[in-house]
């Protein structure tokens, strides 16, 4: 059974020259493949092949992938900035001839906003191609679980579309065996449905009775919508054989189930065979709902 949902979640983590990451992926229902990426800044360029990615794993639903990448060593360097220091001391040195001041401590000076910089050190260039095909190599990761987890859940899907599946089948075979559908009951209906109409009136055409009789027969007669349903069952059970996405396909399917069931329910001329309609509509609603989820 391949039916995979659109619903997942999955995590993955990495680590490499001093810096460690993760990949957090979620994934609910959508038309389509909407993908939603929030990369830290200076990671811009990662976006591209991360859009590829989840491209070549996912077909449906709206993606979130999320990625959070910090340094796991302290790589900054302090560096005295030595022309701010000679201004603030000449600064120092004014005060204290004007007024009573001590000289100032070191502790002070270096708290002064712009004495002391942090200077993040130069990073090869290979070192950052590197870690970004690493980073990558991980969202492989939580795309595989992601995969597996929404897998996991079609699994649970298919077999709740199976059942469903055969319980529109039960439906129909309940129309199909319905006593209500044979020629002699159809008959037996209309002669009473005529006699009635007799009774009250006068100076009907028998001829055109007839006619009338035998088009309210065929519009009566619901063998056609019982095979196109037969036929959609068997063409349903096609699909969640497939090992590709097919979700559109059930989603189309579903609306031709509708389709049919509400004709059949209109036709219906028997309370066996309303209850049986209206059964079929319920359950086909559910399938549709199920159908929703799959990508």
């Amino acid at each position: 059974m391949a039916i995979k949902s659109m619903t997942g979640f999955a995590r993955a983590e990495g680590n490499a020259a001093g810096f460690a990451w993760h990949w957090e992926l979620r994934t609910v229902n959508g038309r389509g493949l909407d993908v939603r990426l929030r990369l830290p800044s200076g990671l811009e360029q990662l976006e591209p092949k991360a859009r590829e990615a989840i491209g070549r794993h996912l077909s449906r639903g709206s993606v979130t992938a999320n990625l959070v990448a910090s340094g796991t060593t302290d790589t900054h360097e302090l560096r005295l900035n030595e022309r701010a220091l000679a201004q603030v001391m000449k600064a120092a040195d004014r005060i204290r001839a004007l007024t009573d001041a001590v000289p100032p401590r070191v502790d002070g000076l270096i708290a002064i906003r712009g004495v002391l910089d942090i200077v993040e050190p130069e990073e090869d260039e290979a070192e950052t191609i590197a870690r970004g095909q690493a980073m990558l190599a991980t969202l492989d990761e939580a795309l595989a679980a992601l995969v597996g987890a929404r897998a996991s859940e079609g699994n649970r899907l298919a077999n709740a579309l199976n059942g469903q599946i055969d319980e529109i089948e039960r439906q129909v075979a309940i129309v199909r065996a319905s006593p209500a559908r044979t020629p002699e009951a159809i008959a037996a209906r209309l002669k009473e449905q005529i006699g009635r109409i007799m009774e009250v009136g006068t100076g009907f055409d028998p001829q055109r009775l007839h006619q009338e009789a035998v088009l309210l027969a065929a519009k009566a007669d619901v063998e056609e919508e019982l095979e196109r349903l037969t036929s959609h069952i068997s063409a349903a059970r096609e699909l969640l054989a497939e090992d590709a996405p097919v979700g559109r396909k059930l989603d189309f399917l579903t609306q031709e189930f509708n389709r049919e069931a509400n004709t059949l329910c209109s036709k219906a001329n028997d309370i066996e065979i309303t209850r049986a309609g209206l059964a079929l509509k319920s359950v086909i609603d559910q399938l549709r709902e199920q159908v929703q989820n799959i990508e």
